[in-house]
């Protein structure tokens, strides 16, 4: 009788121990993933949230292409005259891009979210940075547009935003003035492809109606109207707020990508409030290794190189001054190879001298 209670008792304890390993399988597999938050239909039957922050509601529309701002959110700000610190936006919004915005003379920061009156899971978010100087702005903006790249193997393409506007794969660029306004499009329930498709219905839109609404300039910076038009590369402009084609005190300037046929080039322009000062970019230019003085061309001109790093191939430049303006055409790097002396690497001489002549002339 004892050894039945025994087995009894075992047989129980058994059937428990399976029991309880059966639960705690089905603790580990978890449950299903909450579904994706999606914002309610008819969200902006209200025309949409508003935007708290004094300085920047005016820059934003409560809504475009069906979406609006969030009305259940409320714009962040950094920096001046904002709730957040310039090292506040660095831990919550920029993470390690925080030293390349401070690079351009970044001081405020706000940003907000616009949702899908529709009810999708679609979101924007805008974030617009106000640099200390239009220059500074603009040269995040080709930053943003370019990287280090070349805009001749594809870029972000052009839209009517603001002074200047660019459309990528689920993002868009605005600039004017001292601002630069980023916009991201995002949706997890869609695909890669859809993304592209979907953004490049909503953003252009919301684009430009920020663009209407920032403050500032939407001409284009002095330095960038002196480069010439023709054969430029769509979208390829770059901007140097300070030491233009890395040579230390030359000062801010714009440099334009150029394709003629198979020969590829470049144009600098710099524009300078008065003549002095012109002159001075000369002398910089001439104290450069190498340097020579070019006479007889019926204008201020001075042959130099360039190197963009150690081991790169030496870039040809010349540079040539009417009034308070300087123009510089040369090689484009990106096409010149480590070790080759072959003269069909570098734009030719004679056509380097022609270009420059005619675009001086333009500008008298």
């Amino acid at each position: 009788m004892v050894r039945r209670y025994v087995a009894l008792a075992v047989a129980s304890s058994v059937l428990l121990s399976l029991s309880c390993s059966k639960k705690e399988d089905k603790v580990e597999q978890g449950s299903a993933p909450p579904p994706v938050a999606s914002s309610k239909p008819g969200a902006c039957t209200a025309g949409g949230g508003t935007v708290s922050d004094a300085v920047s509601s005016a820059y934003f529309p409560r809504t475009a292409s069906g979406y609006c701002i969030d009305p259940n959110g409320d714009a962040r700000t950094y920096g001046e005259a904002a709730k957040g610190t310039l090292e506040t936006v660095c831990t919550e919004l920029l993470d390690g891009e925080c030293e390349v915005y401070k690079n351009y003379g970044l001081k405020r920061v706000v940003t907000l979210r616009y949702v899908d009156g529709a009810g999708s899971s679609g979101t924007v978010n805008v974030t617009a940075s106000r640099f200390a100087t239009a220059e500074g702005a603009y040269a995040f903006f080709t930053k943003r547009v370019i990287a280090d790249g070349d805009p001749a193997d594809g870029t972000p393409k052009e839209i009517a935003a603001g002074g200047k506007g660019a459309l990528g794969t689920g993002i868009a660029y605005v600039w004017r003035g001292e601002i630069v306004a980023e916009l991201s499009y995002s949706n997890e329930l869609e695909t890669p492809d859809q993304i592209k498709a979907t953004s490049a219905k909503i953003l252009p839109e919301l684009a430009q109606k920020i663009g209407d609404q920032l403050p500032g300039e939407v001409s284009a910076l002095p330095s960038v109207r002196l480069l010439p038009p023709v054969n430029l590369v769509p979208m390829g402009v770059t901007y140097h707020h300070r030491d233009a084609l890395g040579i230390a005190g030359l000062g801010s300037g714009a440099v334009g990508f150029y394709q003629d046929g198979g020969a590829r080039y470049r144009v600098v322009g710099l524009a300078r409030p008065d003549e002095d000062s012109a002159k001075d970019v000369l002398g910089t230019l001439k104290k450069l290794p190498g340097a020579k003085v070019q006479k007889d061309l019926g204008f201020d001109a001075v042959l130099f190189t360039t190197r963009e790093a150690e081991g790169a191939p030496q870039a040809e430049w010349l540079a040539g001054r009417s009034g308070s303006q300087v123009l510089i055409v040369g090689d484009e790097p990106l096409k010149l190879k480590p070790g080759s002396g072959a003269e069909a690497a570098h734009y030719p001489a004679d056509k380097r001298l022609a270009l420059l002549k005619a675009a001086l002339s333009d500008k008298r």
